[in-house]
């Protein structure tokens, strides 16, 4: 780890960002422009990312499976809307082994057209409904514009694809999901989240509707966090994907897909990072506890290190690491943590021995306040109980900051303010022309139209005509 300060976020937000990663060893730039190479201590975040979202899938009834990197490129033109979507971003093979590839093949930028495939091959009747499939992977994307984690050129995902008998079935599921991606991204990320459908212009290429999850970072940056598609008929109809129904005529399938990938982990760091470094969500940290035991001499030391290995058979349960370097000194640890952004430190030195106590510091309260003692006594318990008020305390200070920057601007000028430095929660009339002039004025795009509406009418902010819908305004990573 480079011992070098990190600039602060007032300072120059995106570099403190970029150096963080770096310094907490999250991930490291690839020899390839724009991918990342992610280090151990950020898979570990990814994997329990992944375990908490596996588990709520498969408590849904999906069913993991693994699907080809590379496509046929003739199957990305099936879907006009799709492939038009992607065109500039993919990436082609056309030699291997050495000869020139009769068709040339895709590197998947998402995997609709090849599951779409696969999925005409399998079901046959409504008996086969629904099929609910979730593929943990990697897409690549040739962006221009690349950030660690949040735009990258190779990114890790999971993306879930369904297929249904009936359109009510689909638009369901789309909405479920969004739902389980709300409950992980609170429950388990402490990262308030606004579930919403996306403007017509913003939605998936090829969906019908798209909705999203949308989170504020610490700059009032919005991000858009998870994605759920209802696609309709297009791929179906694409791809053939048909089934008998009850009374044997042949129907087209209705299709869904879903992903959250490795940007949530951008999500995590932006919104409750602080100018020390990383702040993790206690049920998500790959450390959740780190013991630093503090001694001045051997003898002090044979004092001290029972009782460090005492305390962490106790808190087996937790993931926990002891931090026995010998090299630094108990400050340098302290930073060191703190950049890493582990949730609880243990602090035990001989004084703490003779009191049969501990000393604890909590990463989200900086300083004395965050320091509390304990007995050495039934800790498993007191700590489990820091790590849940630790979780409340973070959402809920995400939660006020983020609603501490929603405005309701008076008019359009106002709303030209507001999103230099917040989000616009406006009335729009649903014309793609005032959503493109607040793009080109302000640089800020419609963010979602949240699930939960006012209700009534009001006047778009940018025409005056009648409007039903609300929406955010907002600019984005």
């Amino acid at each position: 780890m480079s011992n070098d300060k990190l600039p602060t976020r007032s300072e120059n937000y995106s570099e403190w960002y970029n150096q963080l990663i770096q310094k907490a060893e999250l991930a490291d730039y690839a020899p390839v422009r724009g991918c990342m190479v992610v280090r151990p201590y950020g898979w570990a975040l990814w994997e329990n990312i992944q375990a908490s979202l596996d588990r709520r899938f498969k408590a849904t009834g999906h069913q993991n499976a693994a699907f080809p990197l590379l496509i046929p490129k003739s199957f990305l033109e099936k879907e006009k809307e799709h492939v038009e979507g992607f065109s500039p971003e993919l990436a082609v093979v056309t030699i291997g082994g050495g000869a020139e590839l009769e068709e040339p093949l895709v590197v998947r930028p998402t995997s609709e057209t090849i599951i779409g495939y696969m999925y005409s091959k399998w079901i046959k009747s409504y008996r086969d409904l629904p099929v609910l499939i979730n593929q943990w992977g990697n897409v690549v994307r040739w962006e221009m514009r690349t950030r660690l984690f949040l735009r990258t050129l190779e990114f890790y995902w999971q993306e879930g694809h369904t297929a249904h008998a009936t359109s009510e079935e689909a638009q369901a599921e789309t909405k479920r999901m969004l739902d389980v991606y709300t409950r992980f991204a609170v429950d388990e990320a402490a990262v308030p989240v606004i579930p919403g459908r996306k403007s017509a212009t913003e939605k998936f290429a090829g969906a019908i509707n798209s909705f999203s999850i949308e989170a504020m970072m610490g700059d009032t940056k919005a991000l858009q966090a998870g994605t759920s598609h209802f696609l309709g008929q297009n791929f179906a109809k694409a791809f053939n994907i048909q089934y008998l129904d009850v009374n044997n005529e042949q129907q087209y399938c209705w299709t869904t897909s879903w992903g959250v990938s490795t940007r949530f982990i951008g999500a995590i760091i932006m919104t409750h990072g602080d100018d020390q470094g990383l702040v993790l969500p206690p049920k998500l940290a790959p450390i959740q506890i780190v013991i630093v035991p503090i001694y001045k001499n051997d003898k002090e030391r044979e004092t001290v290190m029972p009782v460090v290995e005492h305390i962490s058979q106790q808190l087996h349960d937790f993931r926990i690491k002891v931090d026995d370097r010998t090299e630094v000194t108990p400050g340098f640890k302290f930073n060191d943590w703190e950049l890493r952004g582990v949730p609880i430190r243990i602090e035990i030195g001989p004084k703490d021995v003779e009191k049969n106590s501990i000393m604890v510091a909590r990463r989200d309260i900086p300083g004395r306040e965050g320091k509390q003692i304990l007995s050495q006594e039934s800790l498993p318990g007191a700590i489990a109980e820091l790590l849940t008020e630790m979780h409340a305390s973070l959402y809920d200070r995400a939660r006020d900051f983020r609603d501490s920057h929603i405005y309701d601007p008076a008019d359009y000028n106002e709303l030209k303010q507001v999103v230099e430095n917040g989000w616009a929660y406006s009335w729009w009339c649903g014309d793609p022309a005032c959503e493109a002039k607040v793009k080109e004025d302000t640089k800020a795009t419609t963010r979602c139209i949240p699930l939960e509406q006012p209700g009534g009418q009001g006047k778009c902010i940018v025409c005056g005509k009648d409007a039903s819908e609300k929406v955010y305004f907002a600019k984005a990573y």
